[in-house]
């Protein structure tokens, strides 16, 4: 059987465990709409949405240097801001990354933690909560991520609109199935 040659979403030579704020995109398999509904322009949240902000929002706790700004989680996706700030004062390159490990900062990495903390919880929730699963998929996620480098304050700001307004822009969104053929 031959292997699928899968596409690569990652910019080609770019070092995604430099300083900079990425704008990612995470999507549910086949975009299953898991996470909750839009009423009346505001995203309510179910029990697996739960788990996923809960999630989302220690991402910091497990990786150094990262900061979250804007987010939104959506009945089938996840945006949000992502800020990787090592604010070493070293004057060289070779020195940042013999004191730094780097490695381990790839924006990759931490949307793969992401991702696996929810898929450990959910699998998990029953036993922790004493309640039913919420999802007994081996995976919600569709595989890799969107990410776009935010390089100036007005992309920023403009992104940082597109995620408040998100849930209101349900109707118009290209990840709603309902759109699909849009």
């Amino acid at each position: 059987m031959e292997l699928k040659n899968r596409k690569n979403n990652r910019l080609q030579n770019y070092d995604y465990s430099q300083n900079g704020m990425y704008f990612v995109t995470i999507c549910t398999k086949n975009r299953e709409e898991l996470f909750g509904g839009i009423k009346n322009g505001k995203m309510i949240l179910n029990e697996l949405g739960k788990i996923v902000q809960k999630c989302y929002l220690e991402i910091p706790k497990h990786f150094d240097n990262i900061y979250l700004d804007q987010y939104v989680i959506m009945p089938n996706h996840v945006h949000g801001i992502i800020e990787i700030n090592f604010n070493i004062n070293v004057g060289n390159a070779y020195m940042r990354s013999k004191n730094t490990n780097r490695t381990k900062m790839l924006l990759s990495k931490i949307v793969q933690g992401f991702k696996a903390a929810v898929t450990r919880m959910e699998n998990g929730y029953d036993k922790n909560n004493k309640k039913e699963r919420v999802y007994a998929f081996p995976t919600i996620w569709q595989k890799s991520f969107y990410d776009h480098i935010i390089r100036n304050e007005i992309s920023l700001n403009k992104i940082r609109e597109y995620i408040l307004n998100n849930p209101k822009n349900w109707e118009q969104d290209r990840n709603n199935v309902e759109n699909i053929w849009m």
